[in-house]
């Protein structure tokens, strides 16, 4: 049993940060003190943990004073803002947001793929994105059996993705629908009840999204393959929670069916689900509040010899977020790397 730690949350009100909450006390993760954190107009509200009432705090510069780990789940602006605060007061924040994760000072860790990286840490780690995370998980394992050459993803991504407000957005707005009222998106751009569109964040120059260049970047970072080729179509559909993928996947020789049915069924954070005489594949209603990336539609690609094709799920808030958050959290206890190694990072 790791020693008792004392762990912050940053941005403890939103949908991750409250099941950053949920996590750390289902997990049984060894505290010693908790602290809750958001900004000023959250302070004083309370959440419940342990049957404990806390009560939230505003963040401010002495914060962080005597923290160990702090959660940080808040936007990549405010990560940013309170960044060398956190590492100037001796803690190890683990980042949610995109703001560190491709500085390569940074590690970006998904424990099931590299751990190992976590041990040269500057301070700061970062999660990598809800997307990357799921794909990652869930290819990894073969990825290690006989490395990917190209990767084609389509995300059909759930309104937690843009938050508890987004979430609330699409219920509002199928029930003026079924009113028969004209539904008033104010968090996503667009309507997305009965609806679904590409993913609502910054195009680039190159006409891919900036969700869909994370998936590239993120994937290359992760899995140490700078030359990996990876192009990604995202698109948000109108589930509440859990996000989808169609993933087709090119390696340099054959890849049967059966061998990577067998490996995805054995590694850790993924759970094989196919029911073929009942047409039964993975559901954003049976990934929903679970922590393992389901996977399944595991087929050969009828156009080419070396190509496999697969569907997953995966709730975004938890192994997409949150969990992952934790799960580098308790590596970096067990393994007692809590200490940076790299004494400086431009913050």
């Amino acid at each position: 049993m790791s020693k008792p730690v004392n762990v912050a949350i940053l941005g403890a009100t939103g949908a991750v940060g409250t099941e950053l909450l949920e996590l750390l006390e289902s997990r049984n993760f060894p505290l010693n003190n908790l602290k809750l954190l958001a900004s000023p107009r959250s302070a004083g509200n309370t959440l419940k943990f342990k049957g404990e009432t806390l009560t939230i705090e505003a963040v401010e510069e002495s914060s962080f004073q005597d923290i160990d780990v702090v959660l940080a789940s808040a936007g990549g602006s405010t990560s940013k803002a309170w960044a060398k605060t956190i590492v100037e007061a001796g803690a190890v924040m683990v980042d949610n947001s995109s703001a560190f994760r491709m500085n390569p000072e940074v590690p970006l860790i998904v424990p099931e793929i590299n751990p190992e990286a976590a041990a040269n840490h500057p301070g700061i780690i970062a999660n990598p994105n809800c997307t990357t995370i799921l794909m990652a998980v869930a290819i990894y394992p073969l990825h290690k059996i006989q490395p990917i050459e190209r990767i084609v993803v389509s995300t059909y991504q759930s309104a937690s993705g843009a938050g508890a407000r987004a979430m609330e957005e699409v219920k509002i707005q199928s029930q003026a629908i079924l009113n028969g009222e004209q539904p008033q998106p104010e968090i996503l751009p667009y309507p997305l009840a009965f609806n679904l569109f590409p993913h609502n964040s910054p195009l680039t120059d190159t006409g891919y999204c900036e969700e869909e260049m994370k998936m590239v970047n993120e994937t290359r970072k992760i899995f140490n393959e700078p030359t990996l080729k990876v192009t990604a179509t995202c698109v948000r559909v109108p589930v509440l929670r859990a996000h989808s993928e169609a993933i087709n996947l090119e390696f340099k020789n054959p890849f049967s069916v059966a061998q990577a049915r067998e490996i995805i069924a054995q590694s850790p954070g993924v759970k094989l689900l196919e029911d073929w005489q009942k047409n039964y594949f993975p559901m954003p209603i049976d990934a929903s509040g679970k922590d393992d990336v389901l996977v399944g539609r595991i087929r050969q690609d009828i156009s080419h010899p070396c190509g496999l094709e697969l569907w997953i799920c995966g709730d975004q808030i938890r192994k997409g977020a949150a969990l992952n958050a934790v799960q580098i959290a308790e590596l970096l206890l067990e393994e007692n790397w809590l200490k940076p190694k790299v004494s400086t990072v431009k913050v």
